[in-house]
């Protein structure tokens, strides 16, 4: 049977690494000419870009800005329904194979020309090398056939029910193959080049990336002559920048500022839940005092969920035992809206594990804007008998250590699901993604989570990351808190509308005026 979709018109977090062998500040000083500063819009991020590969980075707060440089095939309005983007139309030819019609008139930043070649050239590069942390995502695609200049047929190594979801998530955008090939790929990453209605200006690395508008991108006019996004870390600090008039947007706003943010003249706050589960990570490695099942179910029932989410986060967000939420494909709604917290049935579990004279001693990471969270947490399993250290780390520090896999027993970190779908959230527990990080390994889970990638029918599917999610809140690799709200504070000379995947498509930001 021949599926066929014909879209109409183109309608964080939080992690940083350090960009290897780049200076810190790479850019054309000339671009960055004076310009009419109402036509120049500045966001404060949490975190500054990992690098200008979109197929080496792994967080909210590079893709975010990515998006406006690098187009994909296709992505998600704000339904998350597809909309062409690069391509026109698409069509699933076979279980394995996609055709994807391709759009016709549009050039990279540099002047190159689109064609199918940028596409086989993006799509190989990404499926075939493991060293790309967007890799995983890609890896089933087998081959990249160019049909003509502005057709190409996407073959996967087997039945693929994620594809499309796929091509509209972080890691998906399109390369300059031509533009790589002749100059090298050190030198795109210090000089960037995509077909986005933004291309690259400079980067001031931990401070700020600087886009500039691209006149020539084929689809509408972009709205503003300059974009900068600010890493500011600091959340007092963002809040500060926002309310002296620096900054349009501050992200991740405290709820402690939220009431002194509302009561300000030309400012405001605008939220709305987003994808992201706050959670905490155990290693189950042979050793640790979390391998002990009863230790994890003693920090799970330590920890008032609720009690975080009335204080700490200021009445934003809601209590979840699964990462995948409402709205995501494959959530069990029987483990949403539900926390175990018990205290003395924790310090019993304590008791049953051996720890009858002093609790197991946990450290405990954390990336610095989540800092409150923890130790809110640390007090509470104190309480019921650990020795909590608390680790706190800097982005670009806790992003090395959650590369190399080198937590001590625990760090809590808020994942999203740029993919809509149970298994962006669930496959870090396959055994081999899990080996150096949890070491999580139950072979049913296993079995589920390999059937399921591969599962075209959805109401099956669906009913194996259901299964998949229970095993899991029973098995605790992690102990999922609460589902998080994106609080932002906004000037009044914007209108911003955030999006429940985090993304800052900046033309969706206009003037007030």
């Amino acid at each position: 049977m021949k599926w066929r979709w014909l879209a109409g018109s183109v309608i964080l977090a939080v992690i940083v690494t350090m960009l290897a062998g780049c200076s810190s500040l790479i850019g054309n000083p000339a671009r960055m000419e004076q310009t009419d500063a109402s036509k120049v819009l500045t966001i404060g991020t949490t975190a500054d870009i990992e690098s200008f590969d979109p197929h080496n980075n792994n967080n909210t707060a590079s893709e975010a800005v990515l998006v406006n440089m690098f187009d994909y095939l296709l992505k998600n309005d704000n339904d998350q329904k597809k909309v062409p983007v690069l391509a026109t139309s698409w069509e699933q030819t076979d279980d394995n194979t996609w055709r994807f019609k391709l759009r016709q008139g549009v050039k990279f930043h540099n002047g190159d020309p689109f064609t199918a070649a940028d596409v086989k050239y993006t799509f190989e590069r990404i499926a075939k090398d493991t060293s790309l942390k967007q890799n995983i995502y890609f890896k089933n695609i087998a081959e990249v056939r160019v049909i003509d200049h502005y057709t190409v047929d996407i073959v996967t190594d087997g039945p693929e029910p994620l594809l499309l979801n796929r091509l509209s998530k972080m890691g998906a955008g399109i390369l300059p193959s031509h533009y790589i090939d002749t100059n090298g790929m050190a030198a795109f990453l210090n000089h960037p080049v995509g077909t986005g209605p933004y291309q690259f200006g400079q980067w001031i690395k931990d401070d700020r990336v600087e886009l500039v508008r691209n006149d020539n991108y084929f689809g509408s006019k972009p709205k503003w002559n300059k974009v900068v996004f600010r890493a500011i870390p600091d959340s007092a600090s963002r809040v500060s920048e926002l309310m002296a008039g620096n900054i349009d947007i501050a992200t991740g706003v405290p709820s402690t500022d939220i009431e002194r943010i509302q009561h300000t003249d030309g400012k405001a706050i605008v939220k709305t839940p987003i994808q992201r589960v706050l959670q905490i990570i155990l290693r189950m490695s042979e050793g640790s005092p979390t391998a002990n099942p009863k230790v994890r179910e003693a920090m799970d029932l330590a920890i008032d969920k609720q009690h975080l989410v009335n204080t700490v986060a200021g009445g934003t967000g809601i209590v979840t035992r699964t990462s995948v939420t409402p709205g995501n494909f494959g959530a069990n709604v029987s483990l949403y809206k539900q926390s175990l917290y018990n205290l003395p049935r924790a310090k019993q579990l304590l008791q049953e594990a051996g720890y009858r004279s002093g609790g197991p001693a946990i450290t405990l990471s954390v990336f610095s804007p989540y800092k409150p969270y923890a130790e809110a947490i640390s007090t509470m399993l104190d309480q019921a008998g650990f020795k909590t250290t608390l680790d706190v780390l800097e982005p670009s520090v806790f992003s090395e250590r959650y590369s190399s896999k080198s937590f001590k027993e625990a760090f809590m970190i808020g994942i999203g699901n740029s993919l809509f779908d149970a298994s962006n959230n669930f496959n870090r527990y396959l055994k081999s993604e899990a080996a150096g990080e949890t070491d999580y390994n139950n072979p049913q889970t296993e079995r589920l989570l390999q059937a399921a990638a591969i599962n075209m029918d959805t109401v099956s599917r669906e009913k194996q990351y259901q299964q998949v999610q229970q095993i899991l809140a029973e098995d605790r690799p992690a102990i999922y808190l609460f589902q998080m709200e994106g609080i932002y504070g906004i000037d009044h000379r914007v209108t911003f509308k955030p999006r429940k995947d985090e993304m800052f498509y900046v033309d969706e930001i206009t003037t007030s005026s």
